[in-house]
């Protein structure tokens, strides 16, 4: 891969590291850094040895001799009394004086960290630093020894922060405006001038390098990267460049550098070989302006970082000289895209930071996750698309089964996973983060409402930071002042918008604007999107090709699944094929380069015209317009097979454009060049996704080839028409529905939540306890323990809070009359129930089964007699007085669509019974009884009106018809329910005008 070559980084001789010797310019003492030094010194003298011994003279001791008594209490306060009250006042902060003066001073000789704060002292030790500063910057080498120095005269709740910080204050994403590109690449231009120009005169030595000591401060200005950069590169922002030669080298003082920001008086600083200036020092052995342990110290130094740069540097600069033949050109496009880590630190630091980080949350996890794919509980945007994606296909799945529509009626009930699929699942139930999706698509969509209302265009966005539920949009340009409650970030090219102002949007009905931006990984606690759809070029991949394959399969199923997304296309080359089950509508596979060419250049011309006949200069125009849901959705292309050079060429030329006409390419090389690459990223071994020209490092999000199958199977598993079986009318777990298999504990969940056979749990606890049990009872095959903890506790909970609310379960489910548990842990730990405990809903479930599968098909009596039970127990819906903000994970569930087709399915073999024998009136009274829980099942109101129409009641039939046109609304009735009123009413519509 191509990477930016600095003369600190290569061995290019078009970049000689040093020039002419330049000596140190040192500070020298005046006569007025004495004075200010013998006056301070007579202040600490005064404040610390004269005011006691002032105090011990004059007053003498302030306290009583002997303890005091209540008499005591009821003497008169005489002036002698208020006189020792101050004396004790003063010795109190003259001693609270003194503490701040010994821990300033051994902050200033032991030279390790900033001196720590003396609680509620602020001026005091203000004062105490400004005396001890003074007194000790008469020495020679005080600034090496004294780190609080380089904050004198600052508050004390000022100290903590470095200049450099405070220049990079909000997130650092891509640094895309036309003036910083432009004087990015004036600095550069300069850099190499000066080095030509040192190569020429031949004043170059091999192996020579220049350092820079951080000064002492002086007043209220001390050192910082940036400064130093932008007085010696002649560019602030090149203080990236003196930060990575330096960063974690040992230091004279025995410390690292560790963050741009924080710097300490009397560190050494290599500077890059362009660096000038009168503070420079070559290797100072014939400088003879630099003290001999000045010299020792830059010199032990100098070893340091030779020792540990020699073999990137040959490595950095034969990628270097490559990248710069490959890419020519677009060298400037790049370094105007860069790419730092937000909460204030640069790329390389952030990165370095997360993979230490990471390494140990890895560990930490592995031990907690009872052998769940990491891969999965690490994407929570990625688990909720998919798993919002499964439950929409088994709901579907539910519904065209209920309605014959596949193989005529195969149940209701899905296969239940078992193996990787079921680990799978309990991943994604646990990684998933279903209100960051919801809040990052209403946030697009009302930046895209409110641009709209002011007649404004989308901004072109490269990328998304998810920062602690913040959002932030790095613009491609300054785009103004971004609508309300969107605000200004860093300059002009960053829209930041908090968690708490996103909570303020509802659902909007318009488009999304923003629907190629996709997850990339992350860099410690921020996420990254980078948006597709609007790279100017190709994004090329390269690495290994498992590597490669976990990451587009990552890329593809997110996108297939994503939240904030409408109308996509999304076109896999190279692999892929089994992932089309996840989303048939936005997936198709191509067998080839060959047919994907052709089929781009068709769409390109085709996107050309379609954009010059509308007016609109790009998709993003198009996507604010009336047209908006119709019109400009995505074309995202994932090519994860090594293009030939020939059609590498095709796909630079169509890939030119595509930004403006909504089209993206993410390209898989072998290599690591491509021409007409824009971007371009590594992927190592060690899951770390590298974009050095972008300053990018982050822990990348992959779905490795084992969890990608599980997926897959989950999804054809939930598909009606997969496999000749289908789904199961048996229900997962079946009850002795005879009077001896009364259950030790009964739930009853349909309707209102009530248990039977338990005493009631204490009341902090009882809604925990009892929301645990319905998970249990929903999931008889059992409930993995850390899928528990996230349905009970969505923003996360500790191990053992978990394990302490699984053991006050245990104990209030208690024993069986033989001793065992009622709750227990299967072999792979998840938690399952005793079949002594049921539910209501197992007990309907069972019901149903046993009169259409079981007895009740042999005999007409039990029939009627199973299903009329089963229809007394449907009270309502599911949990129907569940508590506001509580049973959360019922929206991953399809419990919800699963029993109002099985109380439909009772209603309706409950009225066929009766009307076998004539009885329409009780068929009217258990259809509406099934109707109350099930009034969207179409199949009961039809059944309804057969059996009203039965009856041969013409009135109340046409009233029938009339509560069905009133609760269709405006949509209007259903075509086949309104072919059937023409059948049995053929007057329907009059009687229906004549009611209303």
């Amino acid at each position: 891969m191509a990477r930016r070559s600095t003369p600190s980084s290569t061995g290019s001789p078009a970049g000689p590291r040093n020039r002419t010797p330049q000596p140190v310019r040192l500070r020298r003492r005046t006569f007025g850094d004495f004075v200010k030094a013998f006056f301070a010194f007579v202040a600490l003298l005064a404040l610390v040895v004269g005011v006691p011994g002032a105090l011990a003279v004059e007053v003498g001791w302030p306290l009583p001799s002997e303890a005091p008594s209540l008499d005591w209490l009821q003497q008169e306060i005489t002036v002698t009394t208020f006189l020792h009250i101050l004396t004790v006042v003063v010795w109190l902060a003259w001693a609270q004086f003194t503490a701040c003066v010994l821990v300033e001073v051994k902050a200033a000789v032991s030279g390790v960290g900033v001196p720590g704060r003396v609680p509620g002292s602020g001026p005091s030790q203000l004062l105490a630093r400004q005396l001890v500063a003074a007194l000790l910057l008469v020495g020679a080498t005080a600034a090496g020894f004294t780190p609080g120095l380089s904050q004198l005269g600052h508050g004390i709740e000022g100290n903590q922060q470095g200049t450099v910080a405070a220049a990079q204050a909000t997130p650092g994403l891509f640094a895309q405006q036309q003036e910083q590109a432009a004087s990015t690449a004036a600095a550069l231009a300069e850099q190499a001038s000066h080095a030509q120009a040192d190569a020429d005169s031949g004043t170059a030595k091999a192996g020579a390098t220049k350092f820079y000591r951080i000064q002492p401060p002086e007043g209220r200005h001390h050192d910082s990267l940036w400064e130093v950069a932008q007085r010696h590169l002649g560019d602030g922002r090149r203080y990236k460049e003196i930060y990575q030669l330096n960063k974690d080298r040992v230091q004279p003082d025995g410390s690292r550098l560790s963050e741009a920001s924080l710097i300490r008086p009397g560190w050494i600083m290599e500077m890059p070989g362009d660096a000038r200036g009168g503070d420079l020092v070559e290797m100072p052995d014939a400088a003879a302006a630099v003290s001999p342990e000045v010299q020792q110290q830059i010199h032990d130094y100098a070893k340091s970082g030779d020792h540990a740069k020699s073999e990137d540097q040959a490595q950095g600069g034969d990628q270097a000289q490559g990248g710069d033949q490959a890419q020519g050109g677009d060298q400037q496009g790049a370094d105007a895209s860069r790419v730092s880590l937000p909460a204030q630190r640069s790329a390389g630091d952030g990165a370095q930071q997360h993979g230490q980080t990471s390494s140990a949350d890895s560990a930490d996890s592995a031990d907690q996750a009872f052998g769940l794919p990491e891969a999965l509980l690490g994407a929570p945007l990625l688990a909720a698309g998919l798993l919002g994606a499964l439950g929409r296909r088994r709901r579907q799945a539910l519904w065209q089964s209920a309605i014959g529509a596949v193989g005529g009626r195969r149940g209701m009930e899905p296969p239940t996973p078992t193996g990787d699929a079921l680990d799978v699942q309990d991943a994604l139930l646990v990684g998933a983060d279903p209100e960051g999706v919801r809040l990052l698509d209403r946030s697009l969509r009302g930046l895209s409402a409110a641009l709209a209302d002011e007649s404004r265009a989308l901004p072109t966005v490269y990328a998304a930071w998810l920062s602690n539920g913040d959002l932030h949009l790095q613009l491609a340009q300054a785009a103004g002042k971004p609508p309300a409650p969107w605000q200004l970030g860093q300059d002009q090219t960053f829209w930041v918008l908090t968690r708490a102002d996103a909570a303020r949007y509802d659902d909007l009905d318009t488009a999304a604007p923003y629907p190629g931006l996709v997850s990339l990984g992350t860099m410690d606690d921020s996420r990254l999107l980078l948006n597709l759809e609007a790279v100017p070029g190709i994004v090329s991949l390269s690495g290994r090709e498992a590597d490669r394959a976990a990451v587009f399969a990552s890329v593809a199923a997110e996108l297939a699944t994503n939240g904030w997304s409408d109308r996509m296309t999304i076109t896999l080359v190279g692999f892929g094929e089994d992932l089309t089950p996840l989303a048939p509508n936005r997936l198709r596979h191509l067998d080839g380069i060959e047919a994907l060419v052709e089929a781009m250049e068709a769409e390109t011309r085709q996107r050309r015209g379609a954009l010059g006949a509308a007016g609109h200069d790009s998709v993003l125009t198009g996507r604010t317009g009336p047209a908006q849901h119709t019109r400009w959705a995505p074309h995202l292309v994932l090519l994860a097979a090594q293009p030939s050079a020939e059609d590498a060429v095709k796909l630079a030329e169509l890939a030119a454009d595509a930004s403006r006409l909504g089209i993206g390419y993410l390209v898989g090389t072998e290599t690591g060049h491509l021409p007409g690459a824009a971007w371009e990223m590594e992927i190592s071994g060690d899951g770390t996704l590298r974009a050095p020209l972008l300053g990018l490092e982050l822990a990348a999000q992959m779905l490795p080839a084992a969890q990608q199958q599980a997926v897959v199977e989950l999804f054809v598993q939930a598909d009606p028409e997969h496999g000749p079986d289908g789904p199961t009318t048996t229900p997962p777990f079946l009850v002795d529905i005879s009077e001896q298999g009364r259950p030790a504990v009964y739930a009853r969940l349909v309707g209102s939540y009530e248990i039977i056979g338990l005493e009631a749990p204490e009341d902090e606890r009882s809604a925990l306890l009892h929301e645990a049990l319905a998970l249990l009872l929903l999931h008889r095959e059992g409930v993995h323990p850390r899928v528990l903890s996230s349905a009970l506790w969505p923003r996360g909970v500790t191990d053992d809070v978990r394990d302490a609310l699984i053991e006050r379960l245990r104990v209030w489910l208690g024993t069986d009359p033989d001793g065992s548990p009622r709750l227990t842990a299967d072999a792979t730990g998840r938690l399952t129930l005793a079949r002594s405990v049921v539910s209501d809903l197992d007990v309907l479930r069972s019901l149903y089964h046993e009169a259409t599968q079981g007895k009740g098909v042999d005999s007409r009596v039990v029939r009627g007699r199973l299903l009329t039970d089963a229809l007394v127990l449907v009270r309502g819906p599911l949990l129907a007085d569940r508590a506001e903000g509580r049973y959360r994970w019922l929206t991953h569930e399809i419990v919800d669509a699963q029993l109002p087709l099985l109380v439909a399915d009772i209603g309706l073999a409950l009225s066929e019974f009766h009307l076998e024998k004539g009885r329409a009136e009780k068929a009217i009274e258990a259809l509406n009884a099934a109707v109350r829980t099930a009034s969207a099942d179409e199949r009961l109101w039809h059944e309804l009106l057969r059996a009203t129409h039965a009856t041969g009641d013409t009135d109340r039939l046409t009233a029938l018809a009339a509560d069905l046109v009133g609760r269709s609304g405006a949509r209007g009735l259903p075509p086949r329910t309104e072919a059937l009123l023409d059948e049995l009413l053929p007057s329907w519509r009059d009687g229906v005008a004549a009611a209303g």
